[in-house]
Formats: C-alpha cells, structure tokens, sequence
C-alpha cells in the first residue's frame, strides 16, 4: 500500500521534474539552446538535480520540445470540454484526439525518447517517473469529473490504465505492432479509453 509520505514524495518529485521542464521550454522559446546550469538557474534547482532527473541535455531538451509542440493543444482542448460541463468520457475523448492532431511531429520525437529512456539506469533519489508525467497531468484532468464517483484507488488506478493506452507507447505498439492506418490508430484508443471509463465505474458500483 502507498502511504500518504510516499504519495507526496512522488508528487513532489513530478512537480520538480516539471519546473525543469517548463524552465527549459521558456528558455527554448527565446530562441536559445540552453546549458544545464542556464535550466537549473531557471527552475532554482542546483544542476545536480537536473541531471538526476535528466541524466542527458538530450533527453531533457527532448522532453521540452514534446511540451511545446502538445501543450497548448491538449490543454484547450481539455479546457474547452471543461467549459461546456462535458462528461469524463468527453473530455478523455477530447485530450486523445488533441493528441492525435499533433502526432505527426511529436511521435518522432517522442520515438527517441523512448530510447533514450527505456532501461536506462537511475539515480535512486530520483525514483519518480523516467517520462509521462505531462500526460499523467492531463490524464488527471480529463477525469476530474469522476474523482466524487471513486475512490482514492480506484482514481489512481483508472489514470495508471489509460497511461497505457495513451501517449508514444501506445502509439508505437499500434502503428508498428499491429499496421495501424491513423483514424484505427484513433479510433482504436478511444474505444480502449471508454473501455476503461466503463470498467471503472462498474468496479465502484456507479
């Protein structure tokens, strides 16, 4: 069982690993390639921490760019779902589809990514997550809805379940995996989605 300690600590972690981020994304946005030390000013982190969190420039700068290109767009169309009164269903349906509208250029990125993170060795004071957590964010939002419906566990678990129909992972099992064309890719992982929604609230007698 998580306790209320280690639930902070991972929270605080994802909250650190998305100051550096957003630092770097600000600097990105000057037009200028930023050094370590230029992020971890930025974010009032020392540069040890921005290289337990990013153990490459590479991979951080990667991850920066992936939030420019997707952050806008996902965040107004959640917005936008928030403002009409939309279900949780509506609002998860629109967060993918803002995802799909911005594939094109970000699954590149977010392909070497993935490379540059899967099996790699970390720090063990940085143990929160190696990438994700801009679409754990998002993820939580969409669900906003349905946080009176279920539990603490239950919420937690159904944002773990869509993590893993939503975001590059998913993506690339769909397109490589089984050939997906794009609209299946989609319609694939909104059907996966509701799939979840409806298991979850079945599960808490909803």
């Amino acid at each position: 069982m998580v306790t209320d300690d280690e639930s902070g600590r991972f929270r605080q972690r994802r909250r650190t690993r998305a100051a550096i981020v957003d630092a770097a994304a600000a600097l990105l946005r000057t037009g200028v390639t930023p050094s370590a030390a230029d992020i971890a000013e930025a974010a009032d982190v020392s540069r040890r921490t921005v290289y337990l969190y990013f153990p490459t420039i590479e991979q951080l700068l990667l991850d920066a760019t992936l939030g420019l290109l997707s952050q806008t767009a996902v965040d107004e169309a959640i917005d936008a779902a928030d403002g009409a009164g939309e279900s949780a269903e509506e609002r998860v349906t629109a967060m993918i589809r803002a995802l799909f509208d911005v594939n094109a250029e970000t699954l590149p990125l977010g392909r070497s990514l993935l490379r540059l993170t899967v099996g790699e060795p970390q720090a063990d004071d940085a143990d929160g997550p190696r990438r994700g957590y801009r679409r754990i964010g998002w993820i939580e939002r969409a669900l906003e809805p349905l946080r009176s419906r279920l539990d603490d566990a239950q919420f937690d678990r159904l944002v773990s379940a869509l993590a893993m129909v939503v975001g590059w992972e998913a993506l690339v099992v769909l397109q490589d995996v089984r050939g997906l064309t794009p609209d299946e890719q989609m319609e694939t992982s909104l059907w996966a989605a509701r799939a979840l929604l409806r298991a979850a609230l079945d599960d808490a007698g909803s």
